[in-house]
């Protein structure tokens, strides 16, 4: 064997990062952080046939293109109930959109006076989560989950927040949200990120929810179909605000139109009713005042 065929030898089978048309599919490195417990499990794997992961250039002077890192034991939690959901439920999705014109007007009124009183900042998720209890409560297959052969009904409204972290998404628990003020919602959901960065979420505030809200226009998201966390039967999807034009008492304005997306278990939801809750979310948003005075 030949210098020339022992470097070609090497390149072959370095070449790990080319897919079989010959194109580089580019590097695939993650670089996300992951919980402490979860350190050891994340340790990288050298791809079989590849340079070492120091990085250190092979024989031909090219990079490593690839590295390997275990998942993390809540990336697999999060893998396995998503499979799990999908498997175990006929999901559909319905969707609807939203004038955020009167929620934006009450939060610019008052977010001085509301910050001054209760040392929170006044967001959009605390009226969503009251307009999703009024909701729930006219729909109650929504806040239930299937148990077998029977329908389990909640009487009580936990509702999930979704959230992104550096280890994944997490959805920690607003408890008993009829019992709470807008102020005591934005105060949890506060205490939740600023825990979820700290990684001190405990499992009990993770777990019992009977409803999940995500917000992926936070990250830009226009439109999604989210993934019922089980045995949840129901999640709604927010999405960015976005000026568009839509017609107004027979007018064509500009309002700030954000699109929802509920995504349900078909098997009990039907889509009359999913439409139906929809609607009311629709209705307490665009007239928060209902909201304001328990209507």
């Amino acid at each position: 064997m030949t210098k020339e065929d022992a470097l070609r030898a090497v390149e072959e089978q370095a070449g790990g990062g080319v897919d079989g048309t010959g194109h580089d599919e580019g590097p695939t490195t993650d670089t996300a952080a992951v919980d402490r417990d979860d350190r050891d499990s994340a340790a990288e794997a050298p791809v079989p046939g590849s340079v070492p992961a120091s990085g250190a250039a092979d024989a031909s002077g090219s990079e490593q293109r690839q590295t390997r890192k275990k998942l993390s034991n809540l990336r697999k939690r999060i893998a396995a109930n998503l499979v799990s959901a999908k498997q175990n439920a006929a999901h559909l999705t319905t969707f609807n959109e939203v004038d955020m014109s009167s929620v934006m007007d009450i939060r610019s009124r008052y977010k001085e006076a509301f910050e001054n009183k209760h040392e929170v900042k006044l967001g959009f998720m605390s009226f969503f989560v009251k307009a999703s209890k009024k909701a729930l409560e006219a729909y109650p297959e929504v806040n239930a989950y299937l148990q077998e052969e029977e329908i389990v009904y909640n009487h009580f409204y936990n509702i999930g927040v979704a959230l992104s972290s550096d280890r994944g998404l997490i959805t920690p628990v607003i408890r008993n949200v009829e019992q709470k003020s807008f102020a005591d919602i934005e105060r949890e959901i506060l205490g939740f990120i600023g825990k979820a960065k700290e990684k001190r979420l405990m499992p009990d505030e993770l777990t019992g929810g009977t409803f999940t809200i995500s917000n992926g226009g936070v990250f830009g998201s226009m439109l999604s179909t989210p993934i019922p966390n089980p045995p949840q039967t129901a999640v709604l999807g927010m999405h960015t605000i976005q000026k568009r034009p839509v017609v107004v008492e027979d007018e064509l304005a500009i309002r700030p139109m954000m699109y929802l997306a509920l995504s349900y278990d078909h098997r009990m939801i039907d889509g009359r009713e999913a439409i139906g809750f929809l609607m009311k979310i629709k209705q307490y948003v665009e007239d928060p005042t209902q909201l304001l005075i328990d209507l």
